[in-house]
């Protein structure tokens, strides 16, 4: 049997309108210490996004969503962000902010494979 181990994982969301405070499940990122794992998956629905802003500017947000990946990844063309340590850039991602490209609270979790939890929560929260 294979030891489970600690992981964490953020909700990413789409809030089009911040003064609304409605939002849309875009991606969930994952950090996991011990599989050396910090990936973020995303998907983004138009329809959904245009049914709380018809005028979004979803290019614009695939644009912050790229960033966003390259920094997690630790991708150097996610800039200065993406050269720091692999937790750092999980913190830093997933820290409380008010804009377009927000996440949830960090959530806390055991797996075998971070991979495949990863695929497990992006399956049952965003798609």
């Amino acid at each position: 049997m294979s030891e489970r181990t600690l992981y964490e994982y953020a909700i990413v969301r789409v809030v089009p309108r911040v003064e609304r405070d409605e939002f849309i499940n875009v991606g969930v990122a994952l950090y996991c210490r011990k599989h050396r794992y910090a990936q973020v998956k995303v998907y983004i629905n138009e329809a959904k996004c245009r049914s709380l802003d018809p005028d979004i500017d979803l290019e614009l947000i695939m644009k912050h969503l790229d960033s966003f990946q390259r920094i997690c990844t630790g991708d150097k063309r996610g800039g200065k962000l993406a050269t720091l340590e692999q937790a750092e850039r999980f913190r830093w991602l997933t820290a409380k902010r008010s804009t377009i490209i927000q996440c949830s609270v960090v959530h806390p979790g055991l797996c075998v494979s971070a991979e495949k939890t990863h695929q497990e929560l992006f399956e049952k929260l965003v798609l």
